[in-house]
């Protein structure tokens, strides 16, 4: 797996170049000269983020977990008058 360096100029006047090697390995595009953009194919991606959980598996709660949890809400009173609707 090895990195392959293409200018942006390059690039653009090669797009197909690009793809075929980011099947090697990441493709770094450089804008002046410094890197810019990274080109990886969808497997290579898909590695680096696909086993990530996403925010609603972080944020669930096991289903076993909420038995012991006890929640009593305080009915709240905000003192908002009825609007006259005659």
């Amino acid at each position: 797996m090895g990195i392959t360096t293409i200018s942006s100029r390059d690039f653009n006047q090669d797009t197909s170049g690009a793809k075929k090697a980011s099947r090697n390995g990441p493709v770094v595009i450089t804008d002046r000269g410094k890197p810019s953009h990274v080109l990886l194919s969808i497997e290579e991606y898909q590695k680096l983020t696909g086993k990530l959980p996403s925010i609603v598996e972080l944020l669930a709660m096991p289903a076993d977990h909420g038995a012991d949890i006890d929640f009593d809400p305080q009915p709240v009173h905000i003192g908002i008058k009825s609007a006259d609707l005659s």
